[in-house]
């Protein structure tokens, strides 16, 4: 099968956001003048090392209005114990509703940025806004440089952060996830 974007693929659903996967989840905590904020992106990743930046991607609503306005966010790493608490805050609230309040996710402080973060998430990378790009269609991207980042303790294994520990959650397409239980080491030839 092949076809064009722009024509339709004729599937009953989408086959987009199966091929690229699985996708990390960013879950974005903003803090802005309608309030705390909390909802998932699965449009995220790393984009380099020195200084470590990312991006997510999404509509315009409450997290990217917030992080465009506020200058920052975080992102909480989500671990399969956390996917119904994430999946409830993607439910879409009225603007100025606290997602950590309505789906009773504990909130902590961050510590380099005025915004929270989700309490007890395996990792939280705490975020300045470098900048946020209008992408084609409706969704924007925004950019952010990692200014701090948390580690849970327990995840902490012989100086290594241990993905095993936790098991992060990802999307696939539809209405599918997975969780990361396996790794394999191999490394780059010289």
């Amino acid at each position: 099968m092949f076809y064009r974007p722009a024509d339709g693929h004729g599937l009953p659903h989408s086959p987009f956001s199966a091929i690229v996967s699985p996708r990390p989840i960013a879950w974005v905590s903003t803090r802005a003048s309608m309030g705390d904020n909390l909802a998932p992106y699965s449009f995220f990743n790393a984009t380099a090392y020195h200084p470590p930046q990312l991006m997510f991607a999404g509509d315009y609503r409450d997290s990217i209005r917030n992080a465009e306005e506020a200058g920052v966010f975080a992102v909480n790493i989500v671990e399969e114990a956390s996917l119904h608490a994430m999946n409830e805050t993607s439910a879409r609230f009225p603007r100025g509703t606290d997602e950590f309040a309505a789906v009773g996710v504990p909130k902590a402080e961050c510590e380099t940025i005025d915004c929270p973060r989700v309490a007890g998430a395996p990792a939280t990378l705490e975020c300045r806004v470098v900048q946020v790009l209008k992408l084609l269609g409706e969704d924007y991207m925004v950019l952010g440089e990692v200014t701090g980042i948390h580690l849970r303790d327990d995840c902490l294994v012989n100086g290594r952060f241990d993905v095993t520990r936790y098991h992060p959650a990802a999307r696939l397409g539809y209405h599918d996830y997975t969780f990361v239980r396996d790794v394999t080491e191999l490394k780059r030839p010289r």
